[in-house]
């Protein structure tokens, strides 16, 4: 039970971190508080976002592995499923949102420009939209965790 409860420990911190970050990252991304500095710490906040889920994915995968329940109940499960499906998605919506971030730094250190009001905007979306899709990735957990809608 030591190292289930450890696994469990891992994979729910790499959700606080990873929801930390896309908060840092939702904080930053307006026009009101736009300034050099503030588009780099975006390029790093989306950084650490991306890692925060890579490191999610990686404690889930240990926990099929060597949780309890084994590979073969979880793997089997359409909850794992969904969860590695809004997973894969959260992480498309941060890899868009970091081509944008880099653009912005890029355009920075070219020209000195900030991005415009409706760029910020509509980065942000899409890291509002990975984080409320984190929201159902941590609900479909619960479920598979109690074994809701399993086999």
């Amino acid at each position: 039970m030591i190292l289930e409860s450890l696994l469990a420990w891992a994979h729910t911190m790499a959700f606080i971190m990873l929801a930390t970050f896309m908060t840092a990252e939702t904080a930053l991304c307006r026009f009101d508080w736009m300034n050099p500095a503030v588009v780099r710490r975006l390029v790093r906040m989306n950084a650490l976002s991306l890692l925060s889920a890579l490191i999610v994915l990686a404690t889930g995968v240990a926990r099929t592995l060597w949780g309890v329940k084994g590979a073969g109940w979880y793997w089997s499960q359409h909850l794992l499923h969904a969860k590695i499906a809004l997973l894969v998605a959260m992480a498309v919506l941060l890899f868009m949102a970091a081509r944008r971030y880099r653009g912005w730094r890029s355009r920075l250190e070219a020209d000195g420009a900030l991005p415009g009001a409706d760029e910020l905007k509509k980065t942000r979306m899409l890291v509002m939209w990975a984080a409320h899709l984190m929201v159902v990735v941590v609900l479909l957990a619960v479920f598979l965790a109690r074994g809701v809608f399993t086999r």
